[in-house]
């Protein structure tokens, strides 16, 4: 089954919010941001910008009529900043002209003075003047403080992991049309459009219901319009609202990767301690995260950063501290993973240390240690699949690890100039969203007498193939074909109260809520099977090819046949269901509980080649086995892993997101921000799928795939690292990343670095 919507982007019919059919008196809106990473506003002179042809008003925040202020967990951002501005590309005004370009050259007319403030820019830094978003938390398992008394070895170190930009293809923009009633209608690129419809409706002093979001899909998103679509969404509906007219407000990529939060960067401080073989007995960290201007979702993020910090092993004494530190950044937010790849770097950084202490392989100290069923995580869950040491066995057995060690040393001892490296990544990533009333979906699901059938749900599709799995996961439950089945938008009038397209969750919660609708719908068809029929035994009845069958055996009735015949007989042929995740729940005051519906293992093995005089790198060859229970679609399923681990190599290697002091974004192009192309993937990429029938709640045992693939590109950070011992041995790496081929080489020829200086 291919997706169901690739015939749309190949012939260019593909909608997305500016394709829509230009309302009549469009106008068109650009924001007025500021120069400075943080000041006082002394004044602001709009006087030519309004004085240009063709501009018809600019906003500031005294035209907001309610609520200025915003954010889910913490509503600390200003839409629209008044005394003070706190980041370079803080939204200040909001100009709206006939043309988009008009708007954008009326900005660049507007007038700041601004006293200028200090800057933080480094999260220790912002810790160190308590400057803190939210309450610091730790979790705690065991005793840590008695438990290194047990330990043959403890190191400690420090990892400084790099931030990363989403580069969605299509940039952040909504398109906001006014309705009668002081209502409004908005086409927004969002993630979430519940809290697209929240923000605005306090904003403008409305009803929820008043204000209508409609997404037909995105052009990409990994949590960068799960909570910052909503903030330009919100700008364009205060110009439409006053205005009446319909306003449409697009950023450019130059403006989106200045204005815009990316992946937190963190600094970390670890302790570990093993036994002489291996084991590990206890395992201390401390991250600082660099949480931005506003909280936006940064607590949330470093709470998964917590969830994730001992990644795919056991190691019964534990204390993990995190803190969300303000510094003068655009408030960094959601992305895939969400705070997860961080903390796994740490925990693995922290592996590769007691391997080099030790001077033993460090997949002999990862296997050690690796999760067994009945384990419990430091925040008191217990893992209940063996699947982690299925998917390490198969990867070993299948792509002969041993094999791949011999020819790699073999390699290292022939050759001088270059170096090959491998590691292996295994992962252990939980499913759910950590706030547990967020996993809830509904869904609603119309069935027409001609047998064609209407799904909605509160999931968006964004490129992850939602869509075609939805239409799988329907047509699989009512047993007919899939060209029957038509995904509708999703819009905040027929599906209310949405949780965000994230967490890995959009299909489980939204797939789920489904069937639900699609069971209700289905036992009143089959009691109208069983009349026609002359049977009691409903049970005996199911629809299977578009046939109705009892006993096992086919009858004469069709489904076209029982759709028309339901209709006639006045038999609702519409259902609304909802679905929350059974058995979550989670004591912050205890910091303990169950927040994950269930886990995703899997494992990668990572081989690179390295030019140690150049300090450029290939990678081989990435090598997976991942447990993905029984796919809904193996096809959209390997294309996530694929999509995933590109994005995890980019963020390991070359993706090197870079603000100077003054909290300038210096990678704001992409001549100097680089992304993964096909040149720069593995020549090999193998991926096989652990079919895992058990432990999965989600729709027909399938398993979520949108994050977990990610962290298997944490691997290429190590092989490289190998791959740089080999050369010097007795130097000491740090563990910083992104790895870029600058940063390998500076640190091959620190020594000579030094002399030359």
């Amino acid at each position: 089954m291919k997706r169901i919507d690739a015939i749309y982007h190949v012939k260019g019919e593909a909608e997305y919010v500016d394709d829509l059919p230009l309302p009549a008196e469009i106008l068109y809106a650009a924001v007025f941001a500021s120069p400075v990473a943080h000041g006082k506003i002394i004044s602001l002179d709009i006087k030519d910008a309004l004085a240009l042809e063709g501009i018809v008003t600019v906003f500031t925040t005294e035209d907001i009529p309610e609520s200025s202020q915003w954010g889910t967990i913490i509503a600390d951002c200003p839409l629209l900043a008044k005394d003070e501005v706190q980041y370079i590309g803080q939204p200040i005004a909001v100009v709206v002209g006939h043309t988009r370009a008009i708007a954008q050259k009326a900005t660049k007319l507007i007038r700041l003075e601004v006293e200028e403030l200090p800057i933080i820019v480094d999260p220790r830094d912002a810790f160190s003047r308590g400057q803190i978003i939210g309450t610091p938390r730790t979790f705690v398992l065991g005793d840590v403080d008695s438990a290194w008394e047990e330990c043959d070895l403890i190191v400690e170190g420090n990892c400084k992991i790099g931030g990363q930009e989403h580069l969605y293809l299509e940039t952040q923009r909504s398109r906001v049309i006014p309705l009668e009633g002081n209502n409004l209608r908005i086409y927004s690129a969002t993630q979430n459009p519940t809290l697209t419809q929240k923000t605005i409706a306090q904003m403008l002093g409305l009803p929820c219901h008043a204000v209508e979001v409609d997404v037909k899909r995105l052009g990409g998103g990994f949590g960068g319009k799960e909570e910052q679509a909503t903030h330009w969404a919100a700008l364009a509906a205060l110009a439409a609202w006053h205005l009446r007219k319909p306003v449409e407000l697009v950023l450019s990529r130059s403006e989106d990767l200045t204005m815009t939060g990316k992946r937190h960067p963190y600094s970390s401080d670890f302790k570990i301690g093993v036994t002489n073989e291996g084991k590990i007995i206890a395992y201390e960290v401390k991250h600082y995260q660099n949480a931005g201007a506003y909280a936006d979702l940064s607590t949330a993020v470093l709470e998964r950063t917590l969830f994730h910090s001992t990644n795919a092993y056991f190691i019964p004494n534990t204390r993990i501290f995190g803190v969300s530190c303000r510094t003068n950044l655009p408030p960094n937010t959601a992305m895939r993973g969400f705070g997860g790849p961080q903390a796994m770097f740490v925990i693995e950084s922290a592996i590769a240390k007691v391997a080099e202490t030790l001077g033993i392989p460090r997949e002999e100290i990862q296997q050690k240690n690796l999760l067994r069923p009945g384990n419990r995580f430091p925040y008191g869950q217990e893992i209940q699949t063996d699947s982690l040491r299925r998917t390490w066995l198969e990867a070993e057995q299948t792509y002969n690890l041993t094999a791949i060690r011999d020819r790699i040393n073999h390699y290292n001892a022939s050759h001088f100039e270059t170096k090959k490296g491998y590691a292996v990544m295994p992962i252990c990533f939980g499913i759910s969203f950590t706030a547990t009333f967020l996993n809830q979906a509904s869904a609603l699901v119309h069935v027409y007498p001609d047998g064609s059938v209407s799904v909605t749900t509160g999931g968006v599709e964004m490129g992850q193939g939602l869509s075609t799995k939805i239409a799988a996961i329907a047509a699989k439950a009512f047993g007919i074909r899939l060209q029957r089945i038509k995904i509708e938008s999703t819009n905040t009038t027929r599906i209310a109260n949405m949780s965000a397209s994230a967490a890995s969750v959009t299909t489980d919660l939204n797939g789920n809520a489904t069937i639900r609708a699609i069971v209700q719908i289905l036992d009143r068809l089959i009691a109208l099977a069983a009349k026609e029929l002359g049977v009691k035994d409903g049970e005996n009845i199911a629809i299977a090819k578009e046939k109705i069958v009892y006993a096992g055996k086919e009858t004469d009735l069709t489904w076209e046949h029982l759709a028309k015949a339901a209709n006639l007989a006045r038999i609702n042929l519409s259902a609304h269901a909802f679905y929350a995740t059974p058995g979550l729940g989670f004591d912050r005051d205890r910091e303990k509980g169950h927040p994950f519906a269930y886990h995703v293992c899997g494992t990668a093995i990572v081989e690179i080649t390295l030019d140690c005089l150049r300090g450029t790198y290939e990678i081989d060859a990435v090598k997976i086995v991942h447990d993905l229970g029984r796919s809904v679609n193996e096809l959209v399923d390997r294309g996530q892993v694929e999509g995933g681990l590109a994005q995890g190599l980019g963020w390991m290697t070359i993706e090197d997101l870079q603000f100077n002091e003054k909290g300038e974004l210096k990678s704001n192009n992409l001549a100097n921000y680089k992304i993964p192309d096909i040149y720069f993937m593995p020549d090999i990429i193998d991926i096989k799928f652990l079919e895992n029938d058990g432990n999965s709640p989600a729709p027909y045992g399938s398993k979520a795939v949108g994050e977990p693939p990610f962290m298997y590109g944490i691997g290429v950070f190590f092989a490289i690292r190998q791959a740089m011992k080999a050369f010097k041995p007795e130097m000491e790496f740090a563990f910083t990343s992104p790895l870029t081929p600058e940063r390998v080489l500076c640190e091959l020829y620190t020594d000579q670095l030094k002399e030359i200086a």
